[in-house]
């Protein structure tokens, strides 16, 4: 079953891991320095925060398949709703997770992440830690080669080869 993803950047991430606690009705489910997530199952909604990126508000939205064969659905309509926007990035490590995924950008410039979760890493953008900080400023959307991919041209977003 697929489930919703939402990952927003946040400027006090323990006043906002407070917050989303209550909530939410529990603590975060993955928490670390920089980031904290809640898989929650009612609604069902993976939801990130970070401060990563140098952005506040809405990083990116996505959808998350317990299988490959949810993943190739979720590509399919990605790709319908806009082939030229869409990207592939098999393999990927990004926030805490190695995962297959794909972008899309939507018309108001929202990235949209479609990944199904392959296992852990042990930092926030693979297994060793990164030597530019993490962050780097994207110039196309949705680019393969970062993590939480931008939505718009120029904008920040987490460095990594995977939301997720």
């Amino acid at each position: 079953m697929k489930r919703f993803h939402v990952h927003v950047g946040v400027a006090d991430l323990e006043r906002s891991i407070r917050f989303y606690s209550s909530l939410f009705g529990a603590p975060p489910t993955v928490r670390k320095e920089d980031y904290a997530k809640w898989m929650v199952d009612d609604p069902r909604v993976n939801f990130a925060i970070s401060r990563r990126g140098g952005h506040v508000g809405v990083n990116h939205l996505g959808v998350q398949a317990d299988s490959a064969t949810e993943l190739a659905d979720i590509r399919a309509h990605f790709s319908a709703a806009d082939a030229a926007s869409l990207a592939d990035e098999p393999g990927a490590n990004c926030c805490y997770a190695r995962s297959d995924k794909h972008w899309v950008t939507d018309p108001q410039g929202i990235a949209w992440e479609g990944y199904h979760t392959l296992g852990n890493v042990e930092y926030f953008d693979g297994d060793a830690p990164s030597a530019s900080g993490g962050c780097a400023t994207l110039s196309a959307p949705a680019s393969v080669a970062e993590c939480c991919a931008a939505a718009a041209p120029a904008a920040k977003a987490c460095r990594a080869p995977a939301d997720a």
